[in-house]
C-alpha cells in the first residue's frame, strides 16, 4: 500500500507547475516583448547633460561635489559619452588659461568698443619654454617690462625710460602697438608633453577711458556753447524756436564729435589684437628674435 501511494504521488515539480497555472477561463497574460537598446546622439548627450546639470544646481541637490574630479576622472567621464581625450584634454588646458574679464556690456562698450584684446593658440613645447621665449621677445621686441611673474603666468608694462624712448625713436618701422596697453599677460597650460595652450591679454581700458574724458569733454563743451547761443539770442528778442534751433546746433555737433573720438578706441582694440596675434604666430614658428641693430644691444637691458 505504501509503494501504491507513493507511486501515485505526483513529483514536486509537476506540483510546482500546476501551482502557476493559471485558472480555467482566466486570460492568459501576453509575453513581454522587450524594445532593443535605444542610440542616443552626441547632440542628444550633451543637451541631457547640460539639463541635468542645470536641474541639480537649481535644486541645490549636489552630493559630492565639494570633492570634485581629477582631470583623469573627467577624461574617462567624457570619454563614456563619446568625446575624444584629444579634445578634453584641450578643453582642459583652455580652462586653465581662462581668466576673468572685466563685463563689456553698457554704453561704454557699445560706443567704444572692447576694454581687453585677448589672443589664444596652441604651440607645440612645453609652458616653461614657451614662456621663456615669450619673455625674451616682450622685452626685446615690444620695449615691455615684467610687472608680475606667478606659476605659469606673466604680466608685463610698458616701458617709459628714456632708453625705451630712444629705441622706439630708432625703429620708425615698428609700431610698438601693444604700449598702448596697460598691462599684457600671458598664461600658459600644458595639453600634453608636447603641446602647450597659451592666452595673451592686452589690457586696454586705460586708452578708451582717456578717449571717453575727451568726448565728454567736448560733449560738455557744446552743451555751454549751445546754452550761451540760445540765452544770447533770447535776450535780443529772437523767436523761441529760431533760439532753440540754433542753440542746438553746437550740442549735436559736440555729441556726435564726442561719439566719434569714442569709437577711435576701436582701432586701439584691434591693432592691439593684432599684435598679440602676431607674436604667436612668431612663437608657432619659433622665431622668437626679429633681426635687431646695434641700439637694440644696448636698450635691451
Amino acid at each position: 500500500m505504501a509503494d501504491e501511494a507513493k507511486a501515485a504521488k505526483p513529483p514536486a515539480t509537476s506540483a510546482a507547475l500546476e501551482q502557476v497555472k493559471p485558472a480555467a477561463g482566466a486570460p492568459v497574460p501576453a509575453p513581454v516583448n522587450r524594445p532593443a537598446a535605444i542610440r542616443i546622439d552626441r547632440s542628444t548627450v550633451e543637451r541631457v547633460l547640460a539639463r541635468a546639470a542645470e536641474m541639480q544646481s537649481a535644486s541645490g541637490d549636489e552630493p559630492g561635489v565639494s570633492e570634485g574630479l581629477t582631470e583623469d576622472q573627467l577624461i574617462d567621464v567624457g570619454r563614456e559619452v563619446g568625446l575624444s581625450s584629444f579634445h578634453l584634454r584641450q578643453a582642459l588646458a583652455e580652462e586653465r588659461t581662462r581668466v576673468g574679464a572685466p563685463d563689456e556690456r553698457g554704453l561704454v562698450a557699445q560706443v567704444a568698443g572692447a576694454s581687453m584684446a585677448t589672443a589664444r593658440r596652441t604651440i607645440n613645447g612645453s609652458p616653461a619654454e614657451i614662456m621663456t621665449n615669450l619673455n625674451r621677445m616682450m622685452i626685446g621686441d615690444e620695449c615691455m617690462a615684467v610687472k608680475r611673474r606667478y606659476g605659469e603666468r606673466f604680466t608685463w608694462e610698458p616701458r617709459r625710460d628714456i632708453w625705451a624712448a630712444v629705441r622706439r625713436f630708432t625703429a620708425p618701422s615698428r609700431t610698438y602697438d601693444l604700449l598702448r596697453a596697460r598691462e599684457v599677460a600671458a598664461t600658459a597650460a600644458a595639453i600634453d608633453e608636447q603641446r602647450t595652450i597659451l592666452r595673451l591679454d592686452a589690457d586696454v581700458s586705460s586708452a578708451r577711458t582717456a578717449r571717453i574724458r575727451g568726448g565728454v569733454a567736448i560733449a560738455t563743451g557744446a552743451l555751454l556753447a549751445s546754452g550761451a547761443i540760445f540765452v544770447f539770442f533770447a535776450i535780443i528778442g529772437a523767436p523761441l524756436l529760431a533760439s532753440l534751433a540754433l542753440g542746438a546746433v553746437p550740442a549735436v555737433l559736440g555729441i556726435a564729435g564726442s561719439a566719434a573720438l569714442a569709437r577711435t578706441h576701436r582701432r586701439t582694440v584691434e591693432r592691439s589684437q593684432l599684435a598679440l596675434e602676431q607674436i604667436l604666430d612668431r612663437l608657432e614658428r619659433g622665431e622668437t628674435r626679429r633681426p635687431g641693430n646695434f641700439l637694440d644691444v644696448i636698450t635691451s637691458g
